[in-house]
This record gives structure tokens, sequence and C-alpha cells, in this order.
């Protein structure tokens, strides 16, 4: 009798059986047929592929594997994925006129799938959320790419605005979106936001954004379609009578148990709603007092240099070769003890508004109720972080405006099924966007092929989440 006395190792064995994400598929082509995918972009191409079937497979793949779009067309040119869309094989530059002709036509669209959306859902409300973010590009052609303030911390890079409008809680859905050169600010990009979505609101809905984008023109135009507005205001040298006189005045008690108290100011055409939070406070301290602490070690490193007779670091100096700088450089430091400095760059940092903050609405609402409203602005910020993060509509690379517009569209559309996802399945209202994708890239089909030259379809890899999106889909039933 033979005994086994060493463990095998299994051996992988080369075969040709193909695998792909079906359960992201099901979910892209349930619901393009919900919004209507095939009437919205027949008229944009009417000769050789389906548009509609080459966006279902990109929106797929930005849900899933989501390199790049040379990458895409490898993905897509798979036969079983052709066969999935009802596709068949193309060149590379197919896909890129796709996005070419989307872009061209994307604000069109935006507008069809409002018409959809507002036709399919009796919404129990009509107040938006707006908010505006950047996007560095990886090139200089583009004509809208342009040097601002960057919220990607790039400053050295050319960048494009984008916008999101979106219905307020409890419903979440993106409705809107807007592309904007690099340089243009909040105050300005908010008119185009706000007239893309205007004619879809109704009288006395609620438009809530951040301080950025509030200014006159902005309020005015809210105020001329007779609509309402609520929106956080700057603080400044005329509100620094307020705060010290904050504790003086007939103030309320919002949370004592986190020191949040304020007070209302009523106008003839507007409420302020002055608010002070000791957890802000707090916050703020904090980030000023390291702001002043690393002020102090750049200090302390120059008076090094200066004392050694050393070159000062690069980072403080100019590094480009066609600028000669000269610099004189002196500091406080010899004369002062470690504590003076200290509270010098503390006192310089500190401006007594720590803590306080001020609301503005066109309605008088109780104290709570505004602090409540913009606090769920946190809504559209959520968002704004699943398109650049898990959605992933970055990086932008060096392309043609019209495909840069096409490009986030396709991004678009991919977080719009998510959040329609979670509108209409109440078990997953907060799920993130992260967890919905992982569970129906996980719900993968296999396509054996076995001796016989047939195939053999299977599905796996089911969980609570996928199931129940995919199995209420006619093609895995």
């Amino acid at each position: 009798m033979t005994k086994q006395t060493k463990l095998r190792t299994n051996t992988i064995n080369k075969n040709e059986n193909i695998s792909f994400p079906i359960g992201t598929a099901l979910a892209v082509k349930k619901y393009s047929k919900k919004l209507q995918f095939g009437s919205i972009f027949s008229s944009l191409k009417q000769k050789g592929i389906p548009l509609k079937n080459l966006i279902e497979a990109l929106v797929s793949y930005k849900l899933s594997e989501n390199l790049s779009i040379t990458k895409g067309s490898g993905w897509i040119n798979r036969i079983e994925v052709l066969e999935e869309f009802y596709l068949k094989e193309f060149e590379q530059r197919t896909l890129f006129r796709c996005v070419e002709i989307i872009g061209q036509n994307y604000e069109k669209i935006i507008l069809d799938l409002q018409d959809v959306l507002f036709s399919l859902y009796d919404f129990e409300h009509n107040d938006v959320n707006l908010d505006w973010s950047s996007l560095i590009l990886w090139g200089t052609k583009s004509n809208i790419g342009e040097y601002g303030y960057s919220r990607d911390h790039r400053p050295d890079k050319k960048q494009i605005t984008f916008g999101i409008s979106e219905l307020r809680h409890p419903i979440n859905i993106p409705i809107g979106l807007t592309i904007q050169k690099g340089n243009l600010n909040d105050q300005k990009h908010f008119q185009k936001t706000f007239n893309q979505i205007k004619n879809k609101l109704k009288p006395a809905s609620r438009i809530v954004f951040d301080k950025g984008a509030n200014s006159k023109e902005s309020l005015n135009s809210i105020i001329a379609g007779k609509m309402k507005f609520l929106t956080a205001k700057k603080l400044n040298t005329s509100d620094d009578t307020l705060i010290k006189n904050f504790w003086n005045l007939k103030i309320e008690a919002i949370d004592e148990d986190k020191g949040i108290y304020g007070f209302k100011q009523i106008f003839p055409s507007r409420v302020n709603y002055f608010y002070f939070s000791k957890n802000l406070q707090v916050e703020q301290l904090e980030s000023k007092m390291r702001k002043a602490s690393k002020q102090f070690r750049e200090a302390k490193e120059i008076q090094n240099s200066i004392e050694n007779k050393r070159k000062l670091p690069k980072k403080y100096l100019i590094n480009n070769p066609l600028i000669d700088m000269k610099l004189s450089i002196q500091t406080k430091l010899p004369s002062l003890t470690e504590y003076e400095a200290l509270e010098i760059v503390k006192k310089a940092s500190i401006n007594g508004r720590e803590g306080f903050f001020c609301l503005t609405s066109s309605d008088d609402l109780t104290l709570e109720e505004a602090l409540t409203v913009y606090r769920k602005k946190d809504s559209i910020e959520k968002i704004m972080h699943s398109l650049k993060n898990e959605v992933n509509i970055k990086p932008l690379r060096v392309w043609s405006d019209n495909s840069i517009y096409g490009a986030l569209l396709i991004g678009y559309l991919a977080q719009l099924i998510i959040s329609l996802i979670r509108y209409d399945y109440s078990e997953l209202k907060n799920t993130s966007t992260k967890f919905i994708k992982i569970s129906l890239s996980n719900l993968t089909v296999t396509f054996e092929k076995i001796k016989s030259m047939k195939k053999r379809v299977i599905y796996s890899n089911f969980d609570p989440i996928n199931e129940l999106i995919c199995l209420q889909n006619e093609a895995i039933t």
C-alpha cells in the first residue's frame, strides 16, 4: 500500500475561460432602460455602432476596471463583453469619437435626463444643494484649462471647474452637471449651475450652497426665480462688534451639550443666523496653533541659516532658472525668547472669530431649523467625494474640450446610477458608493469553454447587495 508522504501543489493549467463583472453590466443596463438612454442618445449618432450600447459599456467600465479610455477599448472588445452589450468589434478611435460626441452634446443630455427623472419620480420636494470643485489637467492643450484655486492642491497644473446640483435629503440624486474654465470662481459659476436646473424647480424651492458662491448676483437670481436661499456668510470686520457682544445678547441655546448657541437678525429681505460652536472653536484654535508652530519652526530654520552663513533651504526660494533673486532676510528671533516669538505668531493667527459662523436665508426659520438644513448639505460633498475618489473622474489627460465634457459625463452617469440605486432600494440608503461598486463587481460571470466548443455560463459571488439590484433583472432570472 502506497502512502502519500509529500504535499502536492495544485497545478494551474491554462484555459480560455473569461470572467467579467456581470453585476455592474446588469445594473447599468437596467438603469439605462429606466433612464431611456436609447431615446436620449439615438439622435446624436445614427450610423454605425449604436451610441447607447457604447455608453452602457463605458459606464460599466467606469464602475469596474476604470482605467484610461484606451484601456477601456481593450476591456470592451472581448467577445463575451461585446455580446453582453450587443456590440460588434470596433476600433479604439470609435470609443474616442463616442466620448467626443456626447461631450459636444453634454448640456442637452443633462436636460434630457432631467426630463426623464422628473417624469419617472414624484419627488417629495424640489429643494437642491449646489457645490463646485476643480480637477487638474495633465496637459496644456485644452482651451478650458486654466490656472486657478486648486482643490487638488496642485497650483502648478491647469485645471477645469465643475458644478453639481443635487436634490436634497432624503432624495440625494444629482440632477445637474456644469463644466467651466479652471479660473472661474464659484460666484460666477453659480449662474451657470443654477440656470441649468431652475426650470425643473418649483416656486419656493430652497437653494442651499456654501459661502464661496454667496454674492448679491447669486441671491438676486434666486429671488427673481421666486425661490428661497440658505447659504453661509463670510465674517468680516463689521461682524466683530457682534462677536464681542455675543454673550450679552438674547442668545438661544441650540445644543448645550455641544456648546452651540445663536441669535437671529431679521432684515427686510433676509434673516441672518449667528452661531457660536464650542467644538468648532476648539478645532479652529487647534488648527491655528499648528499654523503658528509651523511659522515659528520656519523662522527658526531661516535664522539658523543666517547665523551659520548657509544658503536658505530651497523651499524658501523661487526655483526658476529665468529668475534672478536677491534676498535680504532677517528675523525677529534674536531679540525674542521662544515664548515671546510663539505669542507673536499666535496673535497674528487668532482673530477672535474662532467658533463663530453665520448663515443667511430669504425666509424666517428657527435657529435649529436653519442649522439642520445647512448641515444636511454635506450630502452633496459626499457626491463630490464619490465622483472624485470612488467613480474616479480624475485624472483628466490631454484631450479636446469635448472629450473632457464627455469623460465627465460618463462619470456623472455612473454616479447618477449609484444614487438612483440608493434611492430605489431603501436598504441601501446609507451604503457607500465604494461598497455598491465592490458588490456589483463581485458578481461575475465565467464563460467556460468545453471540448465540444460550447460555452458553459457560471454566475458566482452573490451577496445581499448585488442580489437586491440584479436578481430582479430578466437577464439572469
